[in-house]
């Protein structure tokens, strides 16, 4: 891993491009006008998706504060119960109740054996680690989530129609932070790559002070900073979209937040005086940002999805998870704790793959067509939302159904604590990605056959 005194030095590196007050008044200028101009030109909005901004980010600046208080109960997260409901009215993808039984046991016997935990998130190669033991004052816990919230950020669309193809779009960095070994990355850890290979240039990618700025970092930077490995005949999907959300998040947390992710966090500190936990801050996450607010409405009623919000702070949560069970939460210090269990999977595109290979869910032959023949699925479409939420529904049951088989058992402790939908949409997606390249296959229990992804170009998974 990188030292904090390297990560450090990076992420402050805008601070020495301009004069601090010229920087400050051009900069803010700048970023403020462009945000009137998007706010106050949009049309009113007339589709069943996020309304969609002149750049087709699906960004709706008009939404009301505060909107989750009709789900009732503070500690019901909306996610579920309007998934339900779409997952029944879509009625296309539907949960197989013994594929849900049979994974539940192979998922819990692989989370067993493999000790796989949320601390599992430190031993990814690409990842940047707070250090240990935690210390508030450490400035490198800044800079680590700079990284987290900028990559959920972004965390969109890395599918390619070149799957499997040497020439789709891919990032050449290091095979890790401790390796001078030369690897191309793609799919989701291309974006990874391409912020740390800018991290190791010298260029404060993560500073939302910086990235915010189309000054200091004007699109031909970022660019560049996703420039694709010479072999690939691909540039990195939506790149003016992802330009767009770093300009807006960026000014957001420049605006208000003191410029930094850790700024949020104290605020939320603040607001829910310690006591906060991780559904608690996923909806402040989509209280303040647009561009986490993955929603869409069906048959009159607002389906929550909130993956990259979810994600964003499950990433958080798991980077800063302690060594020792004993110890409080650094982010989620309250009585309560962080709750995680209260948070969903990540509705995206990978997970659904497993989950069907595993049996978990049943697909209609017209969507099996659908996927085998590539065709792109709109956002907010009816197949989509049923994919996403049958998604969100069936890890619901996996979970309930590996608390129920551990709930007699001797030993259950600390693992039936930890188990999480969480917990088990990381499980399910490395799986994933290991079951495609072939690194792993899945034995003891009856498999379906691998089909291709869904193909839905989204800013929101």
């Amino acid at each position: 891993m990188p030292s904090a005194r390297l990560i450090h030095k990076i992420s402050s590196l805008a601070g020495g491009f301009f004069p601090r007050p010229f920087r400050f008044c051009i900069t803010r200028l700048r970023t403020l006008y462009t945000w009137l101009i998007r706010k106050f030109t949009r049309m009113p909005p007339v589709v069943t998706q996020n309304p969609i901004s002149v750049l087709g980010l699906g960004l709706d600046l008009h939404k009301k504060r505060g909107f989750w208080v009709q789900d009732g109960v503070g500690t019901e997260n909306p996610v579920i119960r309007s998934s339900e409901f779409a997952y029944q009215a879509t009625n296309i993808v539907r949960i197989n109740n013994d594929g849900v039984k049979s994974a539940a046991k192979h998922i819990r016997r692989k989370l067993l054996t493999e000790s796989y935990s949320p601390r599992t998130w430190r031993t990814h190669a690409l990842h940047i680690c707070p250090a240990e033991p935690y210390v508030a004052s450490d400035p490198l816990n800044k800079s680590v989530l700079n990284w987290i919230f900028l990559i959920s950020s972004l965390n969109f669309s890395f599918w390619s129609a070149k799957e499997g193809q040497p020439d789709r779009y891919g990032v050449e960095w290091q095979a890790g932070w401790n390796s001078q070994e030369k690897k191309v990355w793609t799919g989701y850890w291309s974006l990874v790559a391409s912020l740390n290979r800018a991290l190791s240039e010298g260029i404060p990618i993560t500073d939302p002070n910086f990235y915010s700025s189309d000054t200091l970092c004007p699109d031909s930077l970022i660019e560049k900073v996703f420039r694709a490995a010479d072999q690939s005949s691909e540039t990195i999907p939506l790149l003016q979209q992802r330009i767009a959300i770093m300009r807006e998040v960026g000014f957001i947390l420049c605006n208000s937040f003191g410029g930094s992710f850790q700024g949020f966090l104290e605020n939320f500190q603040r607001k829910y005086d310690g006591q906060g936990t991780a559904l608690d801050l996923v909806r402040m996450v989509t209280e303040t940002f647009p561009s986490f607010r993955d929603e869409v409405f069906f048959e009159g009623r607002k389906i929550y999805l909130w993956k990259r919000a979810q994600i964003l702070v499950a990433e958080t949560w798991a980077a800063f998870f302690p060594a020792h069970s004993g110890s409080l939460h650094p982010i989620f210090p309250g009585s309560r704790g962080p709750a995680i269990h209260q948070l969903t999977m990540f509705a995206d595109y990978r997970v659904p793959q497993i989950l069907h290979h595993l049996r978990i869910l049943d697909y209609p032959p017209s969507l099996v067509n659908i996927l085998n023949a590539g065709t792109s699925l709109e956002p907010g479409c009816k197949e989509e939302l049923s994919l996403r939420s049958a998604s969100i529904i069936a890890v619901e049951r996996v979970r309930a159904e590996i608390l129920r088989t551990m709930g007699n058992e001797a030993g259950m402790g600390s693992m039936g604590g930890n188990v999480s939908s969480v917990l088990i949409d990381f499980f399910l997606w490395d799986l994933a990605k290991k079951v495609e390249s072939g690194e792993e296959m899945i034995e003891g229990i009856e498999t379906a056959s691998m089909l291709p992804i869904h193909r839905t170009r989204s800013i929101w998974y």
